[in-house]
C-alpha cells in the first residue's frame, strides 16, 4: 500500500487511473507535465475530493533528475506519460524518441536505483502494426508502421531489458483502442460523435472496413491495475488488454448512430 507514481497523470487514461486509485484508499503521487500555466490537464476537471487527496508534481520524463525525485517516496510506479499520435511523428520523431524512449529510460533507471518495488509501462496496439493474424496475442511480431509506434517498442524493450538484465520487476500493459470521456475528437469514436451532433447526415471517414477491438476506459484502468498487481512470476512480460472481439469501423458508426 506504499505511495504510488502515475505519470501521464493529466491525460486521458492517466486521469481516469488516478481517480480509480483515489477511490480504492491508495496514495498517489501525480506527475503533469509542467506548464507556464499551472494546469494538471485533465485533472482540473476531476472532483474536488479526488483532486484535493492527490500529491501533484509537475515535470517532464525527459528530465533524468526531474523524474528521480518525482519518484523518491513511492514504491511503484505506473508509466502513462507518452506523446501520443500517429500524424505528428511522421514530422516530429525525433520528440516521440525522447519522449517515449528516453523518457522511459529515465522512469525504469530512477525507479531500479531508488528501489522501487516494480514498474508497469503503457505500450499500444499499435506496437504491431497491421494485424498478421487475429485475435492479436502477444507473441504476434512487433511492426513499427510509423515514428510513434516504433518509439513504444523502443520503450517496451528499454524497459523490458531491465528485467532481462538485472532481474527489475516490470511489465508492460498493452492496451486496445481504448475510448471514453476526455478522450481527443481526434480520436474515431469522438470524431463520429461530433459529426453527428452537427447533425451530419453521412459521416466523413477513412477507410471503413478495417477492424478494432473497442474498450471502455474503465475497463482499460481495470487491466492497468491487474498488471500493476502483477506477482513476481509475471515480470518482464507484456500484456495485450482487450475483449478479444473486433468490430469494423463501419459497424462501430451504426452502433454509435444507434445511441443517438
Amino acid at each position: 500500500m506504499s505511495k504510488i507514481l502515475v505519470t501521464g497523470a493529466d491525460g486521458f487514461i492517466g486521469s481516469h487511473l488516478v481517480e480509480d486509485l483515489v477511490r480504492q484508499g491508495r496514495e498517489v503521487r501525480a506527475l503533469v507535465l509542467y506548464n507556464s500555466f499551472d494546469r494538471w490537464g485533465w485533472l482540473d476537471t476531476v472532483p474536488d475530493h479526488v483532486r484535493a487527496s492527490l500529491d501533484v508534481v509537475m515535470g517532464d520524463v525527459r528530465d533524468a533528475n526531474g523524474m528521480r525525485a518525482a519518484l523518491k517516496g513511492c514504491g511503484s510506479v505506473l508509466h502513462l506519460a507518452a506523446l501520443i499520435g500517429i500524424p505528428y511523428s511522421y514530422h516530429a520523431a525525433d520528440s516521440y524518441v525522447d519522449v517515449n524512449v528516453r523518457g522511459t529510460l529515465n522512469i525504469v533507471q530512477a525507479a531500479r536505483d531508488l528501489g522501487l518495488s516494480k514498474v508497469t509501462v503503457t505500450s499500444t496496439s499499435e506496437v504491431y502494426g497491421t494485424a498478421q493474424f487475429v485475435p492479436i496475442t502477444e507473441e504476434h511480431p512487433l511492426v513499427g508502421q510509423s515514428p510513434y509506434a516504433a518509439t513504444k517498442i523502443g520503450a517496451d524493450q528499454i524497459a523490458l531489458s531491465f528485467f532481462r538484465a538485472f532481474g527489475f520487476p516490470v511489465t508492460v500493459a498493452r492496451p486496445f483502442n481504448t475510448y471514453g470521456p476526455r478522450q481527443s475528437t481526434r480520436a474515431v469514436i469522438p470524431t463520429v460523435i461530433t459529426q453527428l451532433l452537427e447533425g451530419s447526415g453521412t459521416i466523413k471517414l477513412g477507410a471503413l472496413k478495417p477492424t478494432r477491438d473497442f474498450n471502455f476506459v474503465a475497463d482499460s484502468v481495470a487491466a492497468f491495475l491487474a498488471v500493476g498487481a502483477a506477482g513476481k512470476l509475471d515480470f518482464g512480460r507484456a500484456y495485450n488488454s482487450g475483449t478479444g472481439t473486433t468490430v469494423s469501423v463501419a459497424a462501430m458508426i451504426e452502433l454509435v448512430r444507434a445511441a443517438f
